[in-house]
């Protein structure tokens, strides 16, 4: 691992919260769902990389955040029993948005991408 690897999945996951916004506004609620799924997995991994030197192949934003829930001494342990059924809703989300022929509501994507804006504050506050 090296810092540049984190800092690019750091860049990366918030080039995907941008576009999440802009896909938002322009009516796309499907693929703005699933760029902020991908905002969350991204940031959680680079905070990982940055504590682990890795992170699991994995899409699930539940194990990702137990694992660095783990690696920051339990300090996650509270948003995540109190997230717990967004977080499984955005791994939802992300099947949903990629494989399943369902469109997803404005007011669904706006709730996840609130959510997505606090995740991303804790996650950097660790």
């Amino acid at each position: 691992m090296s810092a540049d690897e984190a800092q690019i999945l750091r860049e990366r996951a918030y080039a995907f919260l941008r576009n999440a916004r802009r896909l938002l506004d322009e009516g796309e609620h499907d693929l703005a769902a699933f760029c902020i799924e991908q905002f969350c997995q991204l940031l959680i991994k680079h905070k990982l990389l940055l504590r682990l030197g890795s992170y699991p192949r994995t899409h699930s934003l539940v194990r990702l955040m137990r694992l660095l829930d783990s690696a920051v001494g339990g300090a996650l342990s509270s948003f995540i029993d109190e997230n717990i059924t967004v977080l499984a809703r955005m791994e939802d989300v992300y099947i949903t948005a990629r494989y399943l022929p369902r469109r997803l509501e404005r007011r669904e994507v706006e709730e996840l991408l609130s959510f997505a804006e606090r995740l991303g504050e804790v996650v950097e506050g660790v």
